[in-house]
């Protein structure tokens, strides 16, 4: 046993300060280095101390949880935690642990003074803020490179944890026993993750972690359950819900398992609560990953045909009925005239296939205007997606650099700005595109909380009001006041607004008294696939401004 644990010792003192050797009792049998400033005790004086006395009382229950892991010959790789400390209280430190097989019931614990453990993971841009968990939009891509790439085993699993109760939870706690329990979540699913690194937020009370066949789901299960109940007042806590699918399956290739996954965890994080059927997941995993991966060839090719038409719709000035620009929005080939677009967008946004589509639109729209005369300008947009998808973001700048006369005539409008996982990088994008001479208009404003947090942090010159909120404003008695004081904060802000889904002339007046200086809505016509069709005067337009205000409408 000695020769193995100076093995230990060899490979593990390069990376850690302290190290501890437990029995099966949890006592301490073996302590190396300088133990004193992390635990109060000299490393002799350790000896048959229990692990749990030198714990922080705080991390106690994350400790348990974690150390379950090398107990059953698992690993766990840089988990942040705080030991009870000497004369200047608790110490952060990152620890591992392991288990040889061949000392039985003994496991091995490294840790490493590290007074921002953490911290750092938490600042990365690529992951969430509150658990120091990869992102969604970031883990999705880790997950699909890593197994086309064959990173991961075949053996691996990709488990959906849902907290259905969490709401309430959050409720009952305060803002630091919340913190608190996002922290101990953040570093247990990752301690269980691949490589300590491969777990997920997709929203509140949803995450994603794969893992290989050591992991005991229902352990996880209960122990994030017994998690909850410690940071809930009432003891109650929430229940816990997981499905586990199997990353490695026989005659499917890597990629069709890519896009499988990719999907099913886009539409976990996207469905409402109770929507998911977690014991049915499970079983038809093997059908949605076929499926998905014929919608994704299918719309792969779609692509790179521009099997797709582009129809125009006008933004005009709200007093005088002039065009501001033209919308640019998709119609696919294959729906048939009159059908939606949404269903095959939502698909590419869940199958992470929406970067594509954006670069094939934006090349189809500016090749469709280098054709027609120079006062049709139009808008292009951008989904929260793939403001930060690196292949896009090179794509569009190749483009642009070809047609810098595009400066003139195109302004970009970012959609679903939801789907924005990093608002500084987003706003450096942004950025990029003004400083070329592009507008850039933000989509869906006022219709969630964050809207004015993405207004603070995103510069931008243009805000297109959500049809909601406009339709919304007219139902309440305080709806006038409100998107009056929307629209005077834009205007101090030096950012113009477009009100959209004004269908009415009782809505066109109304956005008028409210400030907003742009209107869209089928009042002023249909999108149209001919954009050279808006250079007629529409009669209903003519009526709306007047004959003396519309000589220039539609362009």
């Amino acid at each position: 046993m000695r020769a193995d644990r100076d093995r230990f010792v060899a490979m593990a003192f390069c990376w850690a300060d302290v190290l501890i050797e437990c029995d099966s009792d949890e006592k301490i049998v073996f302590a190396v280095g300088p133990t004193a400033p992390l635990t109060g005790k000299s490393f002799s004086d350790l000896i048959g101390v229990a692990l749990e006395q030198i714990i922080d009382p705080g991390d106690l229950s994350l400790a348990r949880g974690l150390l379950a892991i090398p107990r059953k010959a698992g690993r766990i790789e840089n988990a942040a935690i705080r030991l009870i400390g000497g004369k200047n209280g608790p110490q952060p430190v990152l620890f591992a642990g392991y288990k040889l097989d061949e000392l039985d019931s003994h496991y091995f614990i490294a840790f490493r003074n590290s007074p921002a453990a953490g911290r750092d993971r938490k600042k990365d841009g690529n992951r969430d803020s509150e658990t120091g968990l990869q992102d969604p939009m970031n883990f999705a891509e880790s997950l699909k490179d890593a197994v086309a790439n064959g990173d991961i085993g075949e053996d691996s699993k990709l488990t959906l944890i849902s907290l259905p109760g969490y709401e309430g939870l959050r409720q009952r706690m305060d803002e630091e026993s919340e913190q608190k329990l996002l922290d101990t979540l953040g570093t247990y699913l990752n301690a269980n993750s691949t490589g300590g690194d491969m777990a997920t937020r997709v929203g509140d009370g949803r995450f994603g972690l794969v893992h290989d066949k050591s992991v005991n789901i229902d352990a996880v299960e209960k122990q994030i359950t017994k998690f909850s109940k410690e940071a809930d007042p009432t003891g109650a806590g929430v229940e816990v819900e997981a499905a586990t699918l199997e990353i490695g399956q026989e005659d499917v290739s890597k990629e069709d398992i890519a896009s499988g996954l990719g999907y099913t965890l886009r539409m976990f994080q996207n469905a409402k609560e109770g929507e998911i059927d977690f014991e049915n997941l499970e079983s038809s995993f093997s059908g949605l990953v076929s499926e998905t991966a014929d919608r994704v060839r299918e719309f792969r090719r779609l692509v790179a045909a521009a099997d797709f038409d582009v129809a125009f719709h006008p933004i005009l000035n709200t007093l005088t009925g002039e065009p501001h620009h033209y919308e640019a929005l998709v119609r696919f080939k294959k729906d048939g005239k009159g059908v939606s677009p949404y269903e095959t967008i939502t698909f590419a946004e869940e199958a992470g296939l929406i970067s594509e589509f954006d670069l094939a639109m934006a090349t189809k729209v500016v090749n469709q205007l280098a054709n027609i005369p120079d006062r049709f300008q139009a808008a292009i947009n951008i989904s929260g997606f793939s403001v930060s998808n690196a292949k896009y973001v090179a794509g569009l700048k190749d483009l642009l650099a070809k047609n810098q006369w595009a400066a003139e005539r195109v302004l970009f409008e970012i959609t679903e700005s939801a789907r924005m996982a990093d608002l500084e990088s987003a706003n450096e994008f942004i950025q990029i595109l003004r400083k070329d001479g592009y507008e850039v208009c933000l989509d869906d404003f006022g219709a969630g909380a964050a809207s004015f947090q993405y207004l603070a942090t995103l510069d931008v010159d243009v805000v297109k009001f959500d049809g909601s909120v406009i339709k919304d404003a007219q139902k309440v008695a305080k709806g006038r006041a409100f998107l009056k004081a929307l629209t005077r904060f834009c205007r101090e802000l030096g950012v113009e607004t477009i009100g959209e889904m004004v269908d009415s002339p009782e809505g066109l007046e109304f956005v008028r008294e409210c400030g907003v200086q742009y209107v869209q809505g089928f009042l002023f016509g249909e999108p149209n696939t001919n954009i050279l069709s808006f250079g007629k005067m529409d009669k209903n337009v003519e009526k709306l401004f007047g004959k003396k205000t519309t000589r220039r409408a539609f362009g």
